[in-house]
Parts: C-alpha cells; sequence; structure tokens
C-alpha cells in the first residue's frame, strides 16, 4: 500500500495518455511539471476518462508507479484549475480517492483578532 508521509502531492493538472509508464511520467514531471523527480514527492495523472490516476514516485532505489481504476465512477479531477500543476495535502488526495470534488469544499475562513 502507499504510504504518504511528509511528501508533497503534485498534480499534473491536465490529462495524460495512459499507454505513458513511468519512463514518459517522470519526462513530464522533468519538462512539464519543472519538479525534481528524486524528490521523494508524489506526483499524479489522471486519464482523460477520469476512471484512472497513476502515482509516480521515487523510493530511494528506484521508481515506482501505482495505478488506481474505478470500475463504476469517475475521479473529480480538478480540470478548472489555472496552474497545470497543482500541489494538494494528503488530505485533499485522500477526498479525491474517496470521491470528493476538493473544489466545490468550503472551508471556514481563517479569523484574526488583534487587542483581545
Amino acid at each position: 500500500m502507499l504510504e504518504i508521509k511528509d511528501q508533497k502531492i503534485y498534480l499534473h493538472r491536465n490529462y495524460v495518455d495512459f499507454r505513458k509508464q513511468i519512463n514518459g511520467l517522470t519526462m513530464i514531471v522533468v519538462n512539464d511539471m519543472e519538479h525534481n523527480i528524486f524528490s521523494g514527492n508524489l506526483f499524479v495523472f489522471c486519464c482523460k476518462r477520469k476512471d484512472k490516476l497513476k502515482i509516480v514516485y521515487w523510493n530511494k532505489t528506484g521508481f515506482c508507479m501505482w495505478q488506481i481504476r474505478l470500475e463504476e465512477d469517475k475521479f473529480k479531477w480538478p480540470t478548472k484549475h489555472e496552474d497545470k500543476v497543482i500541489c494538494w495535502s494528503k488530505e485533499q488526495f485522500i477526498w479525491l480517492l474517496k470521491g470528493v470534488d476538493v473544489s466545490k469544499l468550503n472551508m471556514h475562513k481563517s479569523l484574526n483578532y488583534d487587542g483581545i
């Protein structure tokens, strides 16, 4: 099972041809996303049908790739985001895996009080 600790989680917003394997996806990380593929961070890709995700990362001995395929549903992939690379928290990523549309979540506003 994929264990998420302190790694950052980067989503490649644009859809990816899922015929690509580790070599092709790592090239996207380096060339398109402009990130260090050896950082240990997780890089997440989605196919156009939105029923599959691939996660690529370096585990200090080699590259790992996880693929998740939904049988009867779609991932709520953030296609309307302005940036081509999105950095998400562990919680947001878990929500994506569970089917939550993270872009529609409304969190409480942070309040800052002075002089109390």
